[in-house]
């Protein structure tokens, strides 16, 4: 069995053990290069992906490769994007080093212009959709779309969050289809505000037949941001029939909102119907796995490093817009490109006058309150003397916050939290810290709880 027979048959079998969307992003571009004296050296297209499978998944594909030939001893990784071949005896001096050739296969900013036709942007692909926990779904959901246009699932409904990825996922599958096909299968990308546009457009003028030609003549029609169609009638009346054609065709339609259709407010009940027989997937805030991916990512991408602790730091604080996670990463790197002082103390300040929410209207007795109502306990519970595992949770949470948010000092927390003592805070905030990174349902109540706040 030569290298190539050997790696696809233990890809194979590793495939059973990772989910799809991981095995597409880390696995699916990796190649057994050479093997000698039992260890086996596999090929990653990058330095962030080869650090990510050395780290996640070297057992899986040990294990692996030892069922197909048990004189394997051990695996090493590599980053070889070139077609010229690495072998075990070469001194490895480039891996770790940036890899350049993503940045010289970069796409020039011609390449970036959308497309006239199918009104998509050509920088939003699958590969550069970096998949982890909390999109996992939506973006197997896209894949197998993209594999039966029309008949896996038809609507694709796919919500969630400001700045978590949908209009990157949603465009992504229409310039898959778009390359996969050759331009064979026609696809329109538009925002609702868009054919808002165009409907009126078409009213004033008569020309509701050049707006049927334009978006029911079409193979994949994607609409972006569903949501600010409704309590528009004339807008949500030509929708509900662009719809109807193309789904009586089986032609693909792929929706993006910001919340799941049942919670759309004053949209059509008939509309609502129709998303809900489809496929529905959400994007949820990023987890700090999935963060951190992406913040390695991009300094991969640009050719760029931070230190190891900077990078922690900010996928620390940056818990719920992945674009605000990627303009806190831009204005760090514009500071150290400038050969200023790149200090972790330096970083904090970016970040913090980015994420930087308004407090004048936020005291302690609102944070108190907003955690007692989300956990449905009682304000003298949490302050009192209470140890109950579902109070030792909230009131920790509550010391977190009123640290994070108004910055009050451990002994005032205390004072605030039934006269307990400033250690008692200290060690509340340093456990929700640092469950933080490991907890994905503590993230999310984090997250949730803050926006009650700061929408009070």
């Amino acid at each position: 069995m030569d290298f190539e027979q050997l790696w696809q048959t233990a890809l194979g079998e590793i495939e059973l053990q990772v989910s799809r969307p991981n095995y597409v992003t880390w696995l699916k571009n990796s190649r057994l290069l050479d093997k000698q004296d039992g260890t086996v050296l596999i090929s990653l297209p990058n330095n962030f992906a080869k650090e990510w499978v050395e780290n996640k998944y070297h057992k899986i594909i040990l294990s692996a490769l030892r069922n197909l030939d048990e004189s394997t001893k051990k695996i090493q990784f590599t980053v070889n994007n070139t077609n010229k071949p690495a072998n075990l005896n070469s001194s490895g001096k480039n891996r770790g080093a940036i890899n350049t050739a993503v940045l010289k296969n970069q796409l020039t900013f011609d390449e970036f212009k959308v497309d006239p036709e199918t009104n998509l942007n050509p920088k939003y692909t699958l590969s550069s959709f970096i998949v982890g926990k909390t999109n996992e779904l939506a973006f197997a959901a896209a894949s197998a779309t993209i594999e039966e246009i029309g008949r896996k699932y038809n609507p694709l409904f796919i919500y969630g969050g400001v700045g978590l990825g949908k209009t990157h996922l949603i465009q992504a599958i229409g310039n898959e289809i778009k390359n996969r096909y050759e331009n064979k299968v026609r696809v329109k990308y538009v925002s609702s505000e868009k054919f808002t546009n165009d409907v009126i457009y078409g009213i004033r003028n008569r020309r509701m037949e050049d707006l049927k030609e334009k978006y029911r003549n079409v193979d994949v029609l994607i609409i972006d941001d569903i949501q600010f169609i409704a309590g528009k009638p004339s807008t949500e009346e030509e929708f509900f029939h662009t719809f109807n054609a193309l789904y009586e065709n089986n032609k693909q339609i792929i929706i993006s909102s910001d919340k799941p259709p049942r919670f759309v407010p004053t949209l059509q009940e008939r509309l609502k119907s129709r998303f809900e027989g489809g496929m529905t997937a959400d994007i949820s805030y990023p987890d700090y796995e999935l963060r951190l991916a992406i913040l390695k990512t991009k300094l991969q991408e640009r050719g760029v490093s931070l230190p190891e602790n900077i990078i922690e730091f900010v996928a620390n604080k940056i818990q719920k817009n992945l674009r605000e996670l990627e303009g806190v990463l831009t204005r760090i790197l514009f500071y150290q490109q400038a050969k200023l002082n790149l200090s972790l103390k330096n970083v904090e300040e970016i970040v913090n006058e980015t994420i930087q929410q308004p407090t004048k209207n936020i005291n302690p007795n609102l944070v108190i309150k907003t955690v007692s109502d989300y956990f449905q306990v009682s304000v003298n519970d949490i302050t009192g003397r209470c140890r109950q595992k579902s109070i030792v949770e909230p009131r920790q949470i509550i010391m977190y916050l009123l640290r994070d948010i108004l910055g009050l000092s451990f002994p005032d927390i205390g004072q605030k939290m039934g006269k307990r003592d400033h250690t008692t805070a200290i060690y509340a905030y340093s456990k929700i810290s640092e469950n933080l990174n490991k907890n994905q349902d503590l993230n999310q109540k984090i997250i949730t709880i803050k926006d009650l706040i700061y929408k009070e």
